[in-house]
């Protein structure tokens, strides 16, 4: 058995140390679980890594780290070796088990390929390390961290000179470097003390901080009314024991926030999250501290990030003075209203706007581009195809960036960044309560006022999550399922459009005529249904699970979760049935 041969190389080999060893030796009887740690290299996707830590080549580990930074600094010494030595990479860590090893780890092979590196010198969010590549004039970027993903997780992303995560082809490029390293002997490393005496390793903090801090409070609109409601107005916080604190403590202070609560318990980075079982601010649980918190206090909004602080999400008040999660299409909505209509009063809303969204987010947001008749685009799933937008945008004139968002809990206004950015949309998210606040409403109620202007939509998502190598297979047995044979209607709502963005092809069933479809190819479906109802299938790139999207729209809100309930029971029974 080839894994069983892989484990006893690791064991044998003098290269790999004995803390290692003993990790390994310490599973000698179980089988299954050296099959999942050998059956297959940690692969190096398109965003980076991503893995369960431990030893073992489908494991997160300093070994993997390694491989996968010569790889990147192979790359980035194909063209104009010199120049990217000289200019070098900037690499971030967040809170989780092992960050600032694999970020340190990570230095030791570029500086030991004489390309220069900033770390810093704590840890810091994903959004800062996306600007700091930009405003350090780097060849790339490096953030160790799994985002939101469980506890046993971490990983590595990679960022290109434009500070946005690298796409398509380049992403290619990298990941074929990466897997010419067939050798951990390969891999060249300096020592971190002899990279600093070089001048190969320079730690870096409070100057790029304070960079990164203004550009964000540069996104503020309505400072005045900030500090108008400020007395009166009660922000409750959590950042779920990751990067968040400071800079979301920090910009909200500095803009005119006098009451910002965080919550106690979750303040401190923890690489355990102990008081979450899983550090998501898509999920409501995590928020039941903030909540208590809130009730208390009698907070205006709860805010909270997750650990590397690229998503946010959002709780408002209803008329019952319960707290609601808000969807991250719900944020999105608001955010994007209220950028717009904010400069449409002043003036400065540009004739050539552009909105961003994914092919998954919210159908709701192309009726607010036709309100302030800017153009709205679409993108694959992943920040980084909105990033590439903007720097399309930058090099073509042909629009002007306004906002971009991902149904996801991600956001980006401006342009200082090209990944999402949770520190940014907090900020807005609280000064727009507060300008809710100041017109006698609370945010629940400006969004309940969205839905009257532009329709009830609303939006689901279920997972279904099928670990291992079985898990596999059964997604690919769902995928070519409803690509080969797709149903013809789902709830009784016809299937309109078929669009398959692996083959790069929309087909109407109705006329059976097709469409070439823009975009990088992508293991996706999407079901466009009657009623302004559709549906969507794709495998996540990050963890073991095939997510189904939905939307539809409604006469008004129970209509629309009738529908949406509807939609969601029996799709998902028609795929439980493949």
């Amino acid at each position: 058995m080839e894994f069983m041969e892989k484990y006893n190389q690791w064991l044998a080999d003098d290269y790999f140390d004995e803390e290692t060893k003993k990790e390994l030796k310490d599973i000698s009887g179980d089988e299954k679980e050296i099959q999942e740690r050998f059956y297959k290299e940690l692969e190096f996707g398109t965003g980076g890594l991503r893995g369960i830590i431990g030893a073992g080549t489908n494991r997160m580990n300093k070994y993997s780290v390694r491989k996968a930074t010569q790889g990147l600094a192979n790359y980035i010494l194909l063209e104009d070796a010199e120049k990217n030595k000289e200019k070098g990479v900037v690499i971030a860590y967040d809170s989780r088990r092992c960050s600032k090893e694999f970020a340190f780890e990570a230095a030791m092979v570029l500086n030991g390929n004489g390309i220069k590196t900033y770390v810093f010198e704590e840890l810091a969010p994903t959004p800062e390390l996306s600007f700091a590549v930009r405003h350090l004039g780097c060849a790339a970027g490096i953030v160790i961290t799994a985002s939101h993903n469980p506890k046993e997780y971490n990983g590595y992303k990679v960022y290109g000179s434009d500070g946005a995560q690298v796409p398509p082809p380049y992403d290619e490029e990298i990941i074929d470097e990466v897997q010419k390293i067939t050798d951990f002997r390969q891999v060249k490393i300096m020592d971190n003390d002899a990279a600093r005496e070089a001048g190969l390793l320079e730690i870096i903090g409070e100057a790029v901080h304070d960079a990164y801090i203004k550009e964000v409070k540069a996104q503020s609109i309505n400072g005045d009314v900030v500090k108008k409601v400020a007395d009166d107005f009660t922000i409750v916080y959590t950042p779920l024991h990751g990067t968040g604190n400071k800079p979301v403590m920090r910009v909200l202070k500095e803009i005119g926030f006098k009451n910002v609560i965080i919550v106690p318990e979750q303040q401190n980075p923890d690489p355990e999250f102990s008081t979450v079982s899983y550090p998501n601010p898509e999920d409501p649980k995590a928020f039941s501290l903030a909540i208590k918190l809130a009730k208390e206090h009698n907070a205006d909004i709860i805010i909270g990030t997750d650990p590397d602080a690229d998503r946010v999400g959002v709780l408002v008040r209803d008329e019952k003075g319960e707290y609601n999660v808000l969807t991250g299409n719900m944020t999105g909505v608001l955010l994007t209203e209220y950028l717009l209509s904010a400069k449409k009063a002043k003036g400065t809303l540009p004739k050539n706007g552009a909105l961003i969204k994914t092919i998954v987010t919210t159908e709701m947001v192309r009726a607010v581009a036709k309100e302030y008749d800017v153009t709205l685009l679409e993108v694959l799933t992943g920040f980084k195809f909105i990033g590439e937008k903007i720097k399309e945008f930058e090099q073509t004139g042909e629009h002007e960036y306004l906002f971009g968002f991902e149904e996801s809990y991600g956001y980006l206004a401006g342009t200082y960044a090209r990944d999402k950015d949770a520190v940014v949309a907090a900020m807005l998210a609280c000064e727009l309560a507060a300008v809710y606040k100041d017109k006698g409403m609370t945010l629940y109620e400006g969004l309940q006022a969205l839905y009257e202007k532009y329709g009830y939509y609303k939006e689901g998502l279920e997972s279904i999550t099928l670990k291992g190598i079985e898990g596999l297979e059964k997604i690919q047995s769902i995928m070519t399922a409803l690509r080969n044979d797709p149903p013809k209607e789902f709830a009784g709502l016809q299937v309109l459009e078929l669009r398959d963005y692996e083959e790069q092809m929309a087909k109407n069933l109705i006329t059976n005529q097709e469409a070439k479809i823009h975009l990088p190819k992508s293991n996706v479906l999407y079901f466009v249904l009657e009623n302004n109802a559709w549906f969507c299938v794709r495998p996540s790139g990050t963890e073991p699970k095939v997510k189904f999207y939905f939307g539809v729209k409604g006469k008004d809100e129970e209509d629309a979760k009738a529908i949406l309930s509807n939609l969601k029971e029996d799709v998902m029974e028609k795929v439980k049935q493949i």
